[in-house]
């Protein structure tokens, strides 16, 4: 996310002028309670563009379906440039561990599920080196009987400084 910010190349900047951190909080209580935490770390590879990985824990607990409680986790690979100021390119490769509903078996169990996500966002600074991101994201290979999202569109709300 520190890519809106100026950074010239030739004065060489070092690789800790050159990182970011961030990540996203989210937080659903009532019927179904979510509690999601995802850090981030990102290097600027040039003035426009990004790259980085991220983790993934989420805790779950769905009152409608008895036995959907629990927690998921995994980790993420991110590309990101910077297409105007303040708006990017985005994608990113994630691969979640989940308890799925296996229905052969009638019963849940631990799964790796993968994502491809394609997509772009908007950055709004907050100060010199921090700001909030807004990503709008497509999933490639969305499966409707597989996948970890319900639907092959994300949007996430995060931040970074």
């Amino acid at each position: 996310a520190f890519g809106q910010r100026e950074i010239d190349p030739d004065e060489n900047p070092s690789f800790k002028d050159r990182m970011y951190f961030g990540g996203n909080l989210g937080l659903q209580f009532g019927t179904v309670t979510l509690i999601d935490v995802s850090p981030l770390a990102g290097v600027m590879i040039t003035p426009k563009f990004s790259s980085g990985i991220g983790a993934t824990y989420q805790y779950y607990d769905d009152n409608r379906f008895q036995g959907s409680a629990g927690s998921s986790y995994g980790g993420r690979v991110f590309t990101r440039y910077n297409v105007l100021p303040n708006i990017f390119a985005y994608s990113e490769f994630e691969s979640i561990n989940w308890n799925a509903y296996n229905f052969f078996n009638d019963r849940f169990q631990r799964t790796w599920t993968d994502a491809f996500f394609l997509g772009a966002g908007y950055f709004a600074p907050f100060g010199p080196r921090g700001g909030a991101n807004f990503t709008f994201l497509y999933n490639l290979i969305h499966d409707n009987r597989n996948s970890y999202y319900n639907e092959p569109y994300v949007i996430r709300v995060g931040f970074v400084m």
